[in-house]
C-alpha cells in the first residue's frame, strides 16, 4: 500500500499516543490510520500524516486510489470546521 521510497512514512507502522481535545484521555493512533475515535467519549482524532497527502505529488501513487479520496474529503472537512471556527470568532459568537 505505502510506496517503496516514500521519505515521509516509516516502512514498518508505527504507534502514536495523543491526547483526546475533549476528554483528555490517551489515544493510540497508527501510522497506517487516518482517524481513530476515542474510546471514551467518541471524539474523532486524525492522524497528521494527512497532511502529506494534500501536497505531495505521489500521494495517490503511495497510498493508493481509495484512501487517497477518503483523506482529502477529511481535509477538506478539517479545513470547512475551521474556516467556519474562524468566521464566528470573528463574528465574537461560539462556533
Amino acid at each position: 500500500m505505502i510506496m517503496e521510497g516514500c521519505q515521509g512514512k516509516p516502512r514498518t507502522p508505527t504507534i502514536e499516543e495523543k491526547r483526546c481535545p475533549r476528554c483528555g484521555e490517551v489515544i493510540e493512533i497508527f501510522s497506517t490510520d487516518t482517524e481513530v475515535a476515542c474510546e471514551h467519549c467518541g471524539q474523532v482524532i486524525y492522524n497528521d500524516t494527512l497532511s502529506c497527502v494534500q501536497w505531495c505529488q505521489y500521494a495517490r501513487k503511495c497510498v493508493g486510489d481509495e484512501m487517497y479520496e477518503h483523506m482529502m474529503e477529511i481535509a477538506r472537512q478539517q479545513k470547512e470546521r475551521a474556516q467556519a471556527e474562524r468566521r464566528a470568532k470573528r463574528e465574537g459568537r461560539p462556533a
